[in-house]
C-alpha cells in the first residue's frame, strides 16, 4: 500500500485530498455517466469520496485502490439512479427486440463523440445504466446482475435495448 493510502488510513486530511485530486476526475466521470446530471454526479462523488474514506480500512489490497474506489462510486451512482426508481425488463417475461444491425451508417459525423455522449443522456435510465457499466466501465453481465439486482438475462437485455435505442438516435439525428 502506498505511503498516502497509509497516510488516509491515520485520517490525515492531506492525503486525502491528494487521493481525491488523484481519483476525482475520472470517478466523475464514471458517475456521470450512470446518473446522467452534472449536479447530482457531484453530490454522488463526495458521498463516495467520504463513504471510501471513512471505510478505508476495509480496503484490503487485493485489487488497486482505484478499483475499489470505482465499485464504491458505482454502487453510489446506482442507488442515486435508484431513488428515481429504474424499470429493468427480463427477458423471461420480454423477448429481447429484434436488433437490426444492417442499417447502413455511411456518415462519418455520427461517430463525433459529443453527438454519442447526447444519444446516451437520451436513453432510458435502466438501458444507459446497464449500457455504462458494460461498455464503458467494463464489468460483464454476470456483474452487472449483481450490482443491479436483476437477472443476467434481464442485464443482457437492457444492453441490447440500449444499443438499439442508441443506434435509432443517432440514426435520426444524422
Amino acid at each position: 500500500m502506498t505511503a498516502t493510502l497509509e497516510r488516509c488510513r491515520e485520517g490525515d486530511r492531506k492525503a486525502q485530498f491528494e487521493i481525491y485530486q488523484q481519483y476525482s476526475k475520472a470517478m466523475y466521470n464514471v458517475a456521470v455517466r450512470i446518473v446522467n446530471n452534472l449536479e447530482e454526479a457531484e453530490d454522488v462523488l463526495q458521498e463516495a469520496f467520504l463513504n471510501a474514506f471513512r471505510n478505508i480500512h476495509q480496503f484490503s489490497g487485493t485489487s488497486t485502490f482505484g478499483a475499489w474506489l470505482k465499485r464504491i462510486v458505482v454502487n453510489h451512482s446506482i442507488n442515486h439512479v435508484n431513488k428515481r426508481r429504474i424499470d429493468f425488463v427480463d427477458t423471461e417475461t420480454h423477448p429481447i427486440d429484434q436488433i437490426k444491425e444492417d442499417t447502413p451508417i455511411d456518415d462519418e459525423s455520427m461517430y463525433n463523440i459529443e453527438k454519442i455522449r447526447e444519444a446516451l443522456q437520451l436513453l432510458p435510465d435502466g438501458y444507459r445504466v446497464v449500457f455504462s457499466l458494460y461498455l464503458l466501465e467494463g464489468y460483464d453481465h454476470s456483474e452487472i446482475s449483481e450490482i443491479l439486482n436483476i437477472s443476467v438475462s434481464a442485464s443482457k437485455s437492457q444492453y441490447s435495448r440500449a444499443k438499439k435505442k442508441l443506434r435509432e438516435i443517432l440514426i435520426a439525428s444524422m
